[in-house]
C-alpha cells in the first residue's frame, strides 16, 4: 500500500479547508441578498412592517413565504401575487411612465415618475403631484414633512419596486 507523503496530506488539507471557505462565503452571500422592509409612516418597527421587496417579488408584511406573495416584477411589468401570466399584468413601466396592464398607450398612463415625485396621469403640474419620495420616504402629495410620511422604506428600490409597493401600500394594504 502507498502512504502519503507529508507534503500530499498538506496540500489536502489546504484544498479542503479552501473549498470549506468558499462554500461558507457563497453561503452567507446567498442567504444575506437585500431584502427591503416597507414601514408605516416613519417607524422602524418591526410591527410596522407593511411589505417586504426581496428578489423582485413583494411579500405581506414581513414574510417570505410563497403564499404572501402580493405582486411580482418581472422586467418592466408588475404582476398580480406570483403570477407571470399576460392576464394578470397590473402595470408596465417605460420611460417613467406607468402605464394600466400591458399598455402603453398615452391615454392609459396612470402615473408619471419624474424627479422624486408621482404625478397623475401624464401631468407634471404641481398641483397633480400624488406624493413625493426623497431619501427612503415617502410624503403625500408635495410634502417633505416628517408628519406627512406614508412609509418609509430602508434600502434602495428600483422604479419598478418603487410602483410594485405604491400599488401594495395604496390598494393592498
Amino acid at each position: 500500500m502507498d502512504s502519503a507523503t507529508p507534503d500530499q496530506i498538506s496540500a489536502a488539507k489546504l484544498i479542503r479547508s479552501f473549498i470549506m471557505s468558499v462554500s461558507c462565503i457563497l453561503i452567507l452571500t446567498f442567504s444575506t441578498q437585500a431584502q427591503t422592509k416597507i414601514y408605516k409612516g416613519s417607524s422602524s418597527s418591526y410591527s410596522d412592517i407593511i411589505c417586504t421587496v426581496h428578489n423582485d417579488k413583494v411579500y405581506k408584511g414581513s414574510s417570505n413565504s410563497y403564499s404572501d406573495i402580493l405582486c411580482s416584477i418581472q422586467g418592466d411589468r408588475i404582476y398580480k401575487g406570483s403570477s407571470s401570466s399576460y392576464s394578470d399584468i397590473i402595470y408596465t413601466i417605460k420611460d417613467g411612465k406607468v402605464y394600466k396592464g400591458s399598455s402603453s398607450s398615452y391615454s392609459d398612463i396612470v402615473w408619471t415618475i419624474n424627479d422624486g415625485r408621482v404625478y397623475r396621469n401624464s401631468s407634471s403640474s404641481y398641483s397633480d403631484i400624488l406624493t413625493s419620495y426623497s431619501n427612503g420616504k415617502v410624503y403625500k402629495g408635495s410634502s417633505s414633512s416628517y408628519s406627512d410620511i406614508l412609509y418609509n422604506y430602508s434600502d434602495h428600490l428600483s422604479i419598478e419596486e418603487f410602483v410594485a409597493v405604491w400599488f401594495v401600500v395604496k390598494y393592498d394594504y
